[in-house]
């Protein structure tokens, strides 16, 4: 697969109600597509997320849900040389990494971080040339290419290293045990989603966070649009994106498993989309403008206690 030709997850359409997840997950699922492998039957993770007290779940695919379904290892890589040379290697190898980089360096954040900002994000190089100074890489909901400055950047090559800069977290991918077109996928699907649900929140994280947004919005409109931008992506995006990742998963289950879940799907969406509701109200408040949030809110808990109880009623205990 080439830039040129990549094409994206339909979990990245313009028609979802969120568009992008977080850097981890949007890699992954674009990682998943392009090896051939369903991103979409590796969400049952999506039904255990939770409110973390100041912010939703910051969820990620788990290693162990991806060596259970596809036999893909992923282990952390310990970073003892440059960088660089870690992830020729590892390609080399056959495998791939992921890289905590500065998206200070990525064209494809231009307008957000891109040499305006110092960002914290995951990419999934692709190829590496290093003679040519590029890099292609899979990031957010895309694949793309960086080369030149942007190459001597991203991997600090561009100076002397500095002793106070710690290195970035690296996970290599392993795949050289995947498996596809597995019988058995269904049943270690619903494995997992009786396992996830099983470590559901034992209360409503809706009312909880619920709980916390009135507390903070005094603090929110004294912060500006630039904290705003943050405390959203860690309440609204992470909240809206897990549970509407959570319906398509749900319709996979009833596709491939057994029909009589949809009510499920349309409670998680049902979330997924008044997060999107709830953003543009914090957006207000962060402005200083008077809102209330209960109506949203009180529709979201019920939409969640809704889905998660057809689902206990199928998979749980």
């Amino acid at each position: 697969m080439t830039v040129e030709s990549f094409r994206p997850h339909p979990l990245h359409a313009a028609d979802r109600t969120w568009t992008e997840t977080n850097c981890y997950v949007d890699a992954w699922i674009e990682v998943l597509h392009a090896l051939g492998l369903d991103p979409v039957a590796a969400c049952a993770f999506t039904l255990s997320c939770d409110f973390e007290g100041d912010q939703w779940t910051f969820f990620k695919y788990p290693p162990e849900d991806l060596r259970a379904l596809f036999g893909i290892e992923v282990a952390e890589l310990n970073v003892w040389r440059p960088v660089v040379d870690h992830v020729e290697e590892q390609l080399g190898l056959g495998r791939l990494c992921t890289v905590e980089v500065d998206a200070w360096f990525l064209a494809d954040t231009r307008g957000v971080s891109y040499r305006d900002q110092h960002v914290k994000t995951t990419i999934v190089p692709t190829r590496l040339d290093r003679s040519a100074r590029r890099l292609d890489y899979f990031h957010n909901a895309g694949l793309f290419a960086l080369e030149h400055d942007d190459f001597d950047g991203i991997f600090r090559l561009d100076g002397p290293s500095d002793p106070l800069v710690l290195p970035p977290y690296v996970e290599t991918i392993r795949l050289d045990r995947i498996v596809r077109d597995d019988p058995g996928l269904v049943a270690r699907v619903v494995a997992l989603t009786r396992e996830h649900l099983g470590r559901r929140p034992v209360d409503n994280p809706i009312v909880r966070m619920a709980t916390r947004l009135e507390a903070d919005l005094p603090w929110l409109a004294d912060q500006g649009m630039e904290a705003f931008h943050r405390y959203a992506f860690g309440q609204c995006r992470q909240c809206g994106a897990s549970t509407e990742l959570a319906g398509t998963f749900v319709d996979w289950l009833n596709a491939h498993d057994r029909p009589g879940i949809e009510a499920a799907a349309t409670g998680f969406r049902a979330v997924a989309e008044g997060a999107k509701g709830l953003q543009f109200a914090l957006a207000r408040a962060a402005m200083g403008r008077p809102v209330d949030l209960d109506g949203p809110l009180d529709t979201m808990a019920s939409a969640w206690d809704g889905a998660m109880g057809v689902l206990a009623d199928r998979y749980g205990p």
